[in-house]
């Protein structure tokens, strides 16, 4: 554990890490920090429970899910069971799908969410797991000593600014992006930006038997559709559409209108629609995607969408953001511990990271072009896990991206810090 003996100045506070958000990216890092035995310290600009946008979850984060003890509590929750994929999608524009559970591992199906209570569930096992939280905490600037980070500065409610120091500090604010818009550039993909407008409707249609509880994914002729099964009493979907930023600029008709023509247009979600009522308010973001060219640095790591966001295509946000906790947890861990032994660890969760984000970023690139046969999205899967000999088939190795499987085989070299570990170090020597 570090010492915190010298390290600030008169009044400041010293925790062993502090993390900026609450949501799942920091919850997650949190909660497997304090597990290790750490000092950890969240700071959440808002109160929770609160409303967020990222309902469907895929498969790859349950093992995080697992190693915090909430497998259980998550499925006494009563989610929607999510069982895979369906699409509307590829040269033919015919619905095809695929299910978790081909993959015939431990998670044979994820949950569709509210996030509103999925967060606030994370987060208290965070604090149960011994992490401090604190709500309304506005962040400010970080704290620079000789080049590394050693704190931040920040407010709660109308209450003078304060500073809090740390052996290590994380970025796990969001879209914000409160610590590493200082300490690192962005990188906006062009190509990918995008404007999504969402609302609920119910009650909604079914997908055909076989289907049930799965995602559905349309394109139509000017972006695509999602739409979630996020309740079952009334059914009830989210259902959102996401369009290049462009083509909004450049149409004779607004974001509505775009949306109503696509689902007078689409081939399935129309069917599913059909009958219902729009039952909540409608709800837009923009400029989706992007990747910042750094993922640590002296003193600080990023986290989620602070480091980086990727097109929702595959509801990959909140998995990306909950798989890469447990090696920034890793980290942070020989970060506080072994400081001798930071900079290698940082510069390893840094590449990792990188590696993860950008072999997904490749993936969904290839997939935006809706004109290719459906088998063509397979084998570029099984080019892409080809590394990975346990795939039995090129559909095998499309669900493992899509689930978020493949993520868990991106190679973080990042050193052990275990007491175990660095006692057979001191052999070695």
């Amino acid at each position: 554990m570090a010492d915190p003996t010298g390290s600030g100045t008169a009044g400041d506070e010293f925790f062993d890490v502090v993390i900026v958000g609450g949501g799942p990216a920091g919850s997650c890092t949190a909660g497997q920090l304090a597990q290790r035995g750490h000092r950890v310290l969240v700071l959440e600009r808002e109160t929770f429970p609160r409303y967020h946008i990222g309902e469907s979850l895929i498969t790859g984060m349950l093992s995080v899910m697992e190693d915090l003890g909430l497998l259980e509590r998550l499925e006494a929750y009563g989610f929607p069971k999510k069982n895979g994929l369906s699409l509307v999608w590829g040269a033919k524009r015919e619905l095809w799908n695929v299910n978790f559970a081909e993959l015939g591992g431990p998670y044979p199906y994820s949950y569709h969410v509210r996030r509103a209570d999925f967060d606030k569930l994370l987060l208290d096992r965070a604090a149960e797991l011994g992490a401090e939280v604190r709500f309304q905490a506005t962040v400010g600037l970080p704290v620079i000593e000789d080049g590394r980070v050693v704190g931040v500065s920040y407010t709660i409610g109308d209450e003078a600014p304060r500073v809090v120091r740390a052996a290590l500090v994380v970025d796990a604010s969001g879209q914000a992006r409160a610590l590493t818009r200082h300490l690192a550039t962005i990188s906006w993909q062009e190509d990918l930006r995008s404007l999504a407008y969402w609302t609920y409707f119910s009650p909604t249609g079914d997908l055909p038997a076989g289907q049930e509880g799965n995602i559905l994914v349309e394109k139509v002729t000017d972006g695509w559709f999602w739409a979630i099964p996020v309740g079952t009493t009334p059914p009830t979907l989210s259902v959102g559409y996401v369009t290049p930023t462009e083509t909004v600029k450049a149409a004779d008709v607004n974001i509505a209108e775009l949306y109503a023509r696509g689902v007078a247009e689409s081939r399935q979600l129309k069917h599913l629609l059909a009958g219902a009522e729009q039952v909540d308010q409608f709800r837009t973001t923009r400029d989706w995607s992007y990747l910042t060219d750094r993922f640590s640095g002296p003193g600080w790591l990023a986290v989620g969408d602070a480091g980086a966001f990727i097109d929702p295509l595959f509801s990959g946000g909140v998995c990306l953001s909950i798989l890469a906790s447990h090696p920034a947890a890793r980290a942070a861990d020989v970060a506080v511990r072994r400081p001798d032994l930071a900079e290698r660890a940082l510069e390893g969760y840094h590449a990792g990271y990188h590696e993860m984000v950008s072999g997904f970023l490749e993936y969904v690139r290839f997939f935006y072009n809706p004109n290719r046969d459906v088998e063509d999205y397979f084998q570029q899967a099984e080019a892409m896990m080809a590394f990975n000999e346990q795939l039995g088939s090129a559909r095998e190795a499309f669900i493992a991206v899509i689930s978020g499987t493949a993520a868990m085989s991106t190679y973080f070299d990042i050193p052990d810090a275990t007491p175990a570990a660095a006692a057979a170090e001191g052999e070695r020597v």
